[in-house]
């Protein structure tokens, strides 16, 4: 798991004794349960969250806070952290400023995807504890409650196996038994209602996460080492074999993306010469905080899929990958969970923009690189990938990164199938340069600073 965090913000406490006594509290919490993401929004951006509907702000509302403005909305949600988180506990402070009819404020765990996840939902007269499946909602636990506009409530969320368990303000909810999600990211949400949000932390123990009270972490960008997250897709990397197209779908140019584009498994087909040229236009041209899901990129695919902002690519399969696979220009998290790639002669990934590339679940064949970070763009960043529960073979790299520039690389569950000799590189060391130089080679192979990995363990030959 990635561990991100956010500005500190001390706030303050009238006695001695009383601030000594909250901060030891919320000391011991912390020494046993690591935190995993918190956001103050202090810093006065939403870095690291991905949005999907609604009008989003940071604004200031006695400290700055989160908020979504438009009561009109259906369905709007931010989502942050990481798609293999398990076992957590998320609490947030939510202040609803108006509920339309049929209207909730919400706090949300395991988002497998933006519809699939576990809700903790304030309506008017209730709170709501709920499994949501692909929009259908089952109420796991309520209780009767009065829930004012303009007021400040916190909320607290437990998912831990097939329980899920809630608090509002610190009394029980209720809990309940749920298989909808076994893992995924944690979000915010309105529905037919405004609403701010605040001081949002995730812990991965069961339990409540640190109060509001104490001192909230400051983000770093940069992941490390944790513990193997649990995968959440529901299509496990292959060890041989492609999936079969459902049907076929012709492309005469660039398919726009925005909100979610579900493929059906169709193969998509076809766009470009199949060469490497780096002005071919991409098959499929995703906005911020766009998914693309359930595609098969037939033979020529362009430069492939271009992700614009923060995107999800699940169960996306490339059958012939010309120049790259997919490139990620200018967001701060983006996902590939699922599907697969082969007879990429360079690279799959190409990472061109700052943030972080987390690749799960995936099976590469035939390919120079899983994954490479811009060595020579015209725009330097430090930039990061996570790859896990990935499958290579005949594949000369997992990852290339440039040291010089501070990027990491964090594997787990790495599987390489037919290298008995072991001449597979995890990990490519360069030092990146200007553009229109060509970056230098400098080393491979794990290290504590840059290469996060342990060849024992987390790599596995087969």
């Amino acid at each position: 798991m990635e561990t991100r965090q956010r500005r500190r913000r001390w706030p303050i406490v009238a006695a001695g004794a009383a601030a000594f006594t909250a901060v030891a509290a919320i000391s011991a919490q912390i020494a046993f349960a690591a935190t995993l993401f918190s956001d103050n929004f202090e810093d006065g951006d939403t870095s690291g969250w991905s949005k999907s509907g609604g009008t989003w702000a940071v604004v200031s509302d006695g400290s700055k806070a989160l908020q979504q403005s438009s009561a009109g909305s259906e369905n709007a949600r931010e989502f942050a952290g990481d798609s293999g988180w398990t076992n957590y506990t998320v609490t947030a402070r939510v202040k609803p400023l108006s509920f339309g009819s049929g209207g909730h404020a919400a706090l949300l765990a395991r988002a497998k995807t933006s519809t699939t996840f576990y809700r903790l939902a304030l309506l008017p007269g209730s709170v709501q504890l709920q499994a949501v499946n692909s929009g259908s909602v089952t109420v796991l636990a309520s209780a009767s409650r009065s829930v004012s506009t303009g007021t400040w409530y916190t909320l607290g969320l437990t998912v831990s196996g097939s329980t899920v368990s809630a608090t509002v303000d610190g009394a029980s909810v209720g809990s309940g038994s749920s298989s909808v999600a076994s893992g995924g990211r944690m979000g915010v949400q309105t529905v037919y209602a405004s609403a701010e949000f605040d001081d949002v932390t995730v812990s991965d123990a069961a339990g409540p996460g640190p109060t509001t009270t104490g001192p909230t972490p400051t983000k770093s960008p940069t992941p490390t080492k944790s513990p193997t997250p649990t995968p959440t897709t529901t299509t496990p990397p292959p060890s041989s074999g492609w999936p079969t197209p459902t049907g076929q779908a012709s492309v005469s140019g660039t398919i726009q993306v925005s909100g979610t584009f579900d493929g059906g498994m169709k193969r998509y087909c076809c766009i470009g010469d199949g060469g490497q040229s780096e002005s071919q236009d991409p098959m499929f041209n995703l906005a911020a905080g766009a998914t693309l899901q359930n595609v098969i990129l037939g033979a020529p695919a362009g430069d492939g899929v271009h992700c614009n902002g923060d995107c999800h690519l699940i169960n996306v399969w490339w059958e012939d990958v010309g120049e790259d696979a997919a490139t990620f220009l200018g967001g701060s998290n983006y996902y590939v969970t699922g599907g697969g790639a082969r007879h990429a002669s360079d690279k799959i990934f190409q990472h061109n923009g700052p943030g972080t590339v987390h690749i799960s679940n995936f099976y590469a064949e035939d390919a120079g690189k899983l994954y490479r970070a811009c060595g020579n763009c015209s725009s330097s960043y430090t930039r990061h990938v996570t790859v896990d529960n990935v499958r290579v073979t005949s594949t000369k790299v997992v990852a290339g990164i440039n040291v010089n520039w501070g990027d990491t690389a964090t594997f787990s569950n790495i599987t390489v199938i037919g290298d008995s000799s072991h001449k597979t590189i995890i990990c490519d060391k360069y030092n990146g340069v200007p553009k229109g130089s060509e970056p230098t080679h400098v080393g491979s192979g794990p290290d504590s600073t840059n290469c996060l990995y342990d060849p024992n363990t987390d790599v596995h030959w087969s």
